[in-house]
């Protein structure tokens, strides 16, 4: 293969007016080939383009994602989130930990209970009229559902999750956002070191199922720990996040909220398309293990690689007419926001279930959604979402 002069940008993909707008760019970077250097972090390479974006998260051992998927190389004040920081035998151990919770015949035997009670969530909502949809439904369900599933004290769930979402932003460059984030981080740890103790853990639950493998010594406490924290990373904003976007396109596509009304299975559709055009976690972060030609760009061994799958998502090469939301579109579940590869979110199962029944729960009780003032986006390193969005809801007849 041919070595060509690597293209370059100088463009921060972490200041506010990128963050909030970022699908310019990404066009640009797109564009300009297989992989761009971006001088303004470090030399890292972004790559947009979907082939490649999914090419690099296929090869885990040409692209690690240890120790960190992050913008940089390791830092201590980086948020450690399990098994999406590890590769070889500790990633397979940590997936494999996790994977008797998420697989679908234990899913299978949940889901009933989670429609149950969505159901009573939109009921409940539909009393109050105008609401906020993230404080009041997409924000407390999965804290409740996964929360309880956890085995997380129910004291204390929306303070933990505030830490939480503040400690991804480590996940970013060395920017305020980070700063900010890094005492918030340690704060984090601190707790969930209290809260996953076998002392806290509520009982029936994932929790108390690995304290129990313990005690056959099936599991270390250390594992138990780091299978929680990873739940716990996992568990909320995949949820929250997603949630709330695909509430507010619905709100402003009606046609598409009447579809779904009349044919409440298109609930997974939605959820489909909603996680392809804004994906909760807009990049992942990888490390060159070796030299190697990237279809024509040279990586060196220790390069650190900026995986833009939000830019995937939107690649008109893959998708026609990307940036539009198409609650009938074909093959939108192939998006890469729960990545590719091994690394591929052992969760994800478990979030459509959540997400597709609060959904149908409204399909079924909603006869439309009326924006109730301005919505607010969400502003962090890695993250997309929204802090706020009023919304009317207009029960149906």
């Amino acid at each position: 293969m041919i070595t060509h002069q690597a293209p370059s940008m100088d463009v921060d993909m972490f200041l506010d007016e990128q963050l909030l707008d970022p699908y310019p760019v990404y066009a640009r970077l797109r564009a300009a080939g297989p992989a761009v250097r971006l001088t303004a972090h470090g030399g890292a390479w972004a790559v947009a383009g979907y082939d490649h974006v999914r090419e690099i998260l296929s090869d885990h051992k040409t692209f690690s994602s240890a120790p960190n998927a992050g913008v940089e190389p390791y830092r201590e004040d980086m948020a450690q989130t399990g098994a999406s920081g590890a590769d070889g035998p500790e990633h397979a151990r940590m997936r494999a930990l996790a994977a008797e919770q998420l697989s679908p015949r234990a899913l299978r035997g949940l889901r009933e209970r989670i429609e149950a009670r969505a159901e009573e969530y939109v009921v409940d909502l539909l009393g109050r009229g105008t609401v906020d949809l993230v404080a009041d439904l997409a924000r407390p369900f999965p804290l409740e559902i996964a929360g309880d599933l956890i085995g997380l004290p129910r004291e204390g769930r929306e303070e933990l999750l505030a830490l939480t979402t503040a400690a991804f932003n480590t996940f970013g460059p060395a920017n305020q956002r980070t700063r900010d984030g890094i005492p918030l981080l340690k704060e984090t740890s601190q707790n969930l070191g209290t809260l996953l103790t076998r002392e806290n853990i509520l009982p029936d639950s994932w929790g108390a199922a690995y304290y129990e493998a313990v005690d056959a010594d099936r599991m270390e406490v250390a594992e138990v720990m780091t299978t929680l924290i990873s739940f716990v990373f996992g568990s909320f904003e995949t949820t929250i996040n997603t949630t709330t976007s695909a509430l507010w396109f619905l709100s402003t596509h009606p046609d598409a909220w009447q579809a779904l009304r009349a044919d409440p299975t298109l609930a997974r559709p939605v959820v489909e398309e909603t996680l392809r055009l804004e994906p909760v976690n807009w990049f992942t972060g990888r490390t060159a293990t070796r030299d190697i030609d990237f279809h024509g760009v040279p990586f060196a061994e220790g390069d650190r690689v900026l995986v833009l799958l939000a830019s995937a998502n939107r690649d008109p090469r893959h998708y026609p007419d990307p940036d539009r939301f198409d609650v009938f579109r074909h093959r939108a579940n192939d998006h890469m926001t729960f990545s590719h590869g091994i690394h591929v979110c052992p969760g994800a199962r478990f979030a459509r279930i959540e997400m597709t029944s609060l959904l149908t729960a409204l399909a079924r009780r909603v006869e439309r959604l009326e924006p109730a003032g301005e919505p607010v986006r969400l502003l962090h390193n890695m993250l997309r979402g929204f802090t706020s969005l009023p919304m009317t809801l207009v029960p149906a007849e």
